[in-house]
């Protein structure tokens, strides 16, 4: 590899010595489709003189395979390492690089232009310090640029480098280039921006990236590696409180505790006080231990272990902060969400949370508004569709430490994770703390359902029967209310239908409206099972997580799900509101149209063929409860 340094040849120590001193820049290409972004990067790389011969061997065959430039050098291959990146000539994936000169190094990504790939444009700009927003100096001002612009900003990212690209294109036009800084300009002023340095450059023929180009004597100011080389970093997170979140307990042995994890913004020394911030005990710092030893000194950005003076509680996911300066801790939060998942965001849905190591349960309360990044105007919204941003309202199961992501990034970002499959759904930044809910106490009260239910002489209990529209399922509890009623017990039938009429009137149809009529059916029916019934319901429910969330509402409350299968065809002859043939409708000649809109169980307590009489069925229900119980005569 040929580099401009001639110390890699001559004193690899010396050289390893000094990169080592230098600052390490981190900065992102963003901007629309064809801007230029993969060459820009490329150009910047060859011109650096930071690519291997075989490298070079092979940009050269690959250029004349699948280039876009003829004969000449495509930069661009050098980032688009896909092969579907090399037939469309897009970027899908972000790409990161390594190269450095005698001031600084640089570690770049070069990130999606396609609305689709939104999120991969998120995910490299989290980390990055300044943002090369490139624009077609043909085109001007796109759509996406608009909205890369707007990302740029909700990450944190306050430098902004706007590269007007292709101005060979358009013979260097002053003119047109002004126009379009004056146009960026004007849209970027509420982004917060504390920096926006435009340069005219051509990617392709090397204006204005290493050195100034001769083609634009009117332009006055560095090149963009100049640029990049003096760029002040932003404030480094070493002159920011102490946070460390705890990745792991290391316990080999009786006589050694010490708690794992990377610092994410301040600096410790043996002997600070630190405060654990869930339960705000304090000790101080014993030691600071590394694989090459114990240091005096340790800042943001380094893995290390602590250990303590006191033996106090910590566990995996806590943080430990100064004593003087501690993080906010609650379980309800206000964050920007972008979503990056193709089944969309629902309020009222359970996720869970990840912050560093902490992980919970945490419901999207309120879309509080969506934000148009194209117009960047605050839009109402009832669900986050893929790649769409949103400002949530979040209640966790339990309470977090953490702080505002304008603060400080590690300790105020998060991810969304489905609770079924374990996909990243979407990542979060938090906006505003809000107050816990412990705020407004807890009420306990002196007689339980239990104690309610011992006057009737059963156990309370919750029987959801889920199951397709038309399944049978009211049928079905109606026969196991009698049966109850026969045997002396006390029991309440909600019926979904029947709730809409009343408690959930106000909820249409949607997603949304489902999550909630679920949510709602699931808290009344644990009120009513803490009465001491026995509580059947009688609902679709068709979503798995959100019966998942019924069951965890019921809490100590016995709680059964029972799915009555019923075949396809005897769903259609039963059905009366033209539910089936709408959904024929929509899509003719599908088989599987009553599963389009149900998650059948997986792992439900009873299941049974709804194509069997309803009485026999009412029967295997009873036996059940027989069985699940070591006091059956509590039940019938």
């Amino acid at each position: 590899m040929a580099h401009q340094s001639e110390l890699i040849s001559e004193d690899i120590l010396a050289y390893l010595k000094q990169q080592e001193e230098k600052s390490l820049l981190r900065f992102i290409t963003c901007g629309s489709v064809d801007d230029g972004k993969s060459t820009l990067i490329g150009r910047l790389l060859w011109d650096s003189k930071m690519i291997f011969e075989d490298q070079l061997e092979a940009l050269a065959a690959d250029s004349k395979r699948v280039g876009t430039q003829g004969e000449e050098i495509d930069y661009a291959l050098l980032l688009d390492g896909l092969q579907a990146e090399r037939e469309q000539g897009i970027t899908i994936d972000v790409a990161y690089r390594f190269f450095s000169t005698d001031k600084r190094k640089f570690i770049v990504a070069d990130t999606p232009g396609h609305e689709q790939y939104t999120r991969n444009m998120v995910t490299g700009a989290s980390t990055a310090d300044v943002a090369v927003i490139l624009v077609d100096a043909r085109k001007g001002l796109l759509t996406q640029t608009r909205r890369h612009s707007y990302l740029v900003s909700l990450v944190g990212i306050r430098k902004v480098v706007l590269a007007i690209n292709k101005m060979d294109l358009i013979d260097y036009d002053q003119q047109t280039y002004e126009n379009i800084c004056a146009e960026y300009r004007t849209f970027a002023a509420d982004l917060g921006f504390e920096e926006i340095f435009s340069i005219p450059l051509s990617a392709l023929k090397g204006d204005n990236i290493i050195s100034p180009g001769g083609n634009t004597p009117w332009y006055r100011g560095p090149s963009l590696l100049h640029h990049l080389e003096t760029v002040a970093l932003p404030d480094n997170s070493n002159n920011k409180p102490f946070r460390m979140r705890v990745q792991w307990v290391n316990r080999p042995d009786l006589d050694f505790r010490g708690f794992c994890g990377t610092i994410a913004s301040g600096t410790i020394h043996p002997g600070d006080s630190i405060l654990v911030a869930s339960s705000g005990k304090q000790s101080r710092i014993a030691r600071i231990i590394t694989m090459d030893g114990d240091l005096h000194e340790a800042t943001a950005g380094q893995a290390i272990t602590l250990t303590l003076e006191d033996e106090i509680d910590i566990s995996r996911g806590d943080m430990l902060s100064a004593s003087e300066n501690i993080p906010a801790a609650s379980d309800r939060l206000q964050a920007k969400i972008v979503w990056m998942h193709d089944k969309h965001l629902l309020p009222g849905r359970s996720y869970l949370l990840k912050m560093g190591a902490a992980t919970t349960p945490v419901q999207i309360a309120e879309i509080i508004h969506k934000v148009n990044v194209n117009s960047l105007q605050k839009e109402p919204g009832k669900a986050l569709e893929l790649n769409e941003v949103g400002l949530c309202r979040l209640n966790l199961s339990s309470a977090i430490s953490c702080d505002l992501y304008r603060d400080t990034r590690l300790t105020g970002s998060f991810i969304l994770i489905d609770r079924l499959t374990n996909a990243t759904v979407g990542a979060g930044m938090v906006e505003e703390v809000l107050p816990a809910s412990d705020s407004i106490p807890w009420q306990e009260l002196e007689v339980d359902s239990n104690t309610l239910a011992a006057i009737k002489g059963q156990r309370p209990a919750i029987i959801w029967i889920t199951g397709r529209r038309r399944a049978g399922k009211t049928t079905l509890a109606n026969l196991v209310q009698k049966q109850l009623h026969a045997a002396g017990r006390h029991s309440c039938l909600l019926d979904g239908d029947n709730l809409r009429r009343g408690l959930n009137a106000d909820l249409d149809y949607t997603d949304c409206g489902l999550v909630e009529h679920i949510r709602r059916i699931g808290e009344v029916a644990k009120l009513t099972a803490e009465a001491g019934l026995i509580v059947l319901v009688a609902t679709t429910s068709p979503y798995t997580v959100e019966r998942k969330r019924a069951r965890e509402i019921s809490d100590k409350i016995d709680f059964y799900e029972i799915f009555l299968d019923s075949p396809r065809e005897l769903c259609v002859a039963r059905d009366d509101s033209g539910y089936y043939q709408s959904l024929e409708q929509k899509a003719p000649g599908k088989q599987s149209l009553v599963e389009l809109n149900y998650e059948p169980p997986t792992s439900a307590e009873l299941n049974l063929n709804g194509a069997t009489d309803p009485h026999v069925l009412a029967e295997e229900v009873l036996r059940m409860l027989e069985g699940k119980n070591p006091t059956p005569e509590w039940i019938i």
